[in-house]
């Protein structure tokens, strides 16, 4: 299993709603992408402070790398992913990614 760890600082003219749009799109993929066990997303709440701008975030879990690097190259995964970017403070800078195998 890998642990796909996705984290924003998306510009501050995003509403709640916006945010929730965003999230959904990415939620979406499941049903489209195969391989994909579950999706989490949602705001930052470590009360460490430790963030570094990063305060929003989703998770996607995957059955193998394989169903990873398969999902990284889908064309709906690339316009959910372009969408990302375009939403970020400093487009790519804005991004942290990590993934975990589990």
């Amino acid at each position: 299993m890998i642990l796909h760890c996705v984290f924003m600082r998306l510009k501050s003219a995003m509403t709640q709603d916006d945010k929730k749009a965003l999230f959904e799109s990415v939620a979406a993929l499941r049903q489209v992408i195969p391989g994909i066990v579950d999706v989490k997303y949602g705001p930052n709440v470590s009360p460490e402070g430790l963030h570094g701008g990063f305060v929003d975030g989703f998770v996607v879990m995957f059955e193998s790398p394989e169903v990873r690097d398969a999902y990284l190259v889908h064309p709906e995964h690339v316009a959910v992913g372009e969408r990302i970017v375009s939403s970020t403070d400093g487009g790519l800078a804005g991004l942290l990614v990590f993934d975990l195998n589990l």
